[in-house]
């Protein structure tokens, strides 16, 4: 976990860094707005405002009279905030290769193995139930929070109500703090409500609104406890993988050798995503594989997939280097985090986890 995948997402755009876990582009959602002065009573001004919000959607009263009075602005989330270095649409891509080093080390590939071991009997039962393949969720849960190491120490009301009070994203931080007070509608303890200083949650992650939708009970005890619970964290982030569209028995993706002589001039992208469009840029269009090798594309070290699966070409550190053919599953990866460098080490980490 680095600060929190809310943030990340806001610099994913350009595939600069894979930071924990929200699944939505902070650049998306949020509309521009002047930080707000703060201070302790205007913070409680706010609150109330807030209350009021929840109430209109169905938050309980009961809830709000437990939290409500108990929050104080934290000045240092919105410091962190503030802290986040701004990226624009002419930002440098640094190279992908140190990153790779870095995420997908001995030491987080060692960690792995020892995860999937204990887990396996766990994973092989989910693997069967949704088609996601065990090691991408112990992939996931390794760069998330280092196998439920990392999951911050943030009170996620009081953070999330002190950020949405600053005001240059309230809308999207007021609405995951409601998404807070509805979790204790749910049943979630007030003292589970523990995470990133910017809302994100437990083994996968998650912020509020997506576990209220995705979040499962993965051990059968009734409650979706992502914190504690391991089955609960690797069901949970199936069920987010399924529900982005993950293809059973389909690769992510592999590194490919391209021939020197291959014309990337006709192969450039001719759609512009509306989610993080620069990360999406850097690919070129789709073909089937049976395309790709008649280009003279060759696989490093695996065999192909079907000639009919479509994929797509993408050379993160420029020509001569490492390149890799991606499949529709590559971008179930990116909308956990739409980040090139993210998404890749996901699929790498896996694929050295199972070596």
């Amino acid at each position: 976990m680095r600060g929190s995948r809310f943030v990340s997402k806001c610099l994913s755009g350009l595939g600069l860094i894979a930071a924990s876990a929200a699944t939505f582009a902070l650049t998306s959602a949020s509309t521009p707005a002047v930080a707000q002065p703060q201070d302790e009573a205007g913070f409680q001004a706010y609150l109330q405002q807030l209350a009021r919000q929840a109430a209109a959607q169905g938050v309980t009263q009961r809830t709000i009279n437990s939290v409500i009075p108990t929050l104080t602005l934290n000045q240092r989330v919105i410091d962190l905030d503030r802290q986040q270095p701004e990226s624009g649409p002419n930002a440098p891509i640094p190279p992908f290769e140190p990153y790779r080093r870095q995420h997908v080390d001995a030491a987080r590939i060692g960690q792995g193995r020892a995860a999937y071991l204990r887990q396996r009997t766990r994973l092989a039962r989910i693997e069967r139930e949704t088609g996601v393949p065990e090691l991408i969720m112990v992939a996931i849960w390794g760069h998330e929070t280092n196998y439920g190491r990392v999951m911050g120490g943030f009170d996620l009301p009081r953070a999330l109500a002190s950020l949405a009070y600053e005001g240059r994203r309230r809308q999207l931080f007021a609405d995951e703090f409601i998404a807070t007070l509805k979790m204790i509608d749910r049943g979630v303890p007030r003292e589970k409500l523990i995470g990133s200083w910017a809302g994100a949650f437990g083994g996968p992650q998650f912020l509020p609104s997506v576990y209220l939708r995705l979040a499962v009970d993965g051990d059968g005890d009734g409650m979706a406890d992502i914190w504690s619970s391991e089955a609960d964290t690797l069901a949970s982030i199936a069920n987010y993988f399924v529900n982005a569209g993950w293809r059973a028995g389909q690769p992510w993706g592999f590194a490919v050798s391209v021939p020197a002589e291959l014309n990337r001039g006709t192969l450039g992208n001719r759609t512009t995503s509306p989610r993080c469009p620069r990360v999406h840029q850097r690919m070129s269009q789709w073909k089937t594989i049976g395309e790709w090798r008649a280009l003279g594309i060759t696989p490093l070290g695996r065999g192909w997939p079907a000639d009919t699966v479509q994929a797509t070409l993408l050379e993160p550190d420029g020509q001569g280097k490492t390149a890799y053919l991606l499949t529709g599953n590559y971008r179930v990866i990116l909308d956990y985090n739409c980040s090139n460098f993210y998404a890749l080490s996901v699929g790498l980490l896996a694929d050295a986890v199972e070596q």
